[in-house]
């Protein structure tokens, strides 16, 4: 799996990291993955209903030491 771009949203909060998600999937090509590091408990939930919501693909989620990593694949 190659990710295409990362996004640090590390120390940021609500709604950071799904709004730079949401203006980066704009950035890659159909079938690109991103990667999003975040601390933000919320980030998880938000970027998975925000991804449901706009049509794109979470394909990993991981949490560790804090830190939470988002794979989201762009699909249109």
């Amino acid at each position: 799996m190659r990710i295409t771009k990362t996004l640090d949203l590390r120390g940021t909060y609500c709604p950071v990291p799904v709004m730079e998600t949401a203006k980066a999937i704009r950035d890659v090509k159909i079938g690109e993955i991103i990667e999003v590091l975040a601390t933000d408990p919320s980030a998880k939930p938000d970027i998975e209903t925000w991804a449901k919501k706009a049509g794109q693909e979470v394909i990993k989620v991981e949490q560790s030491g804090g830190v939470i990593r988002v794979l989201v694949r762009r699909t249109k």
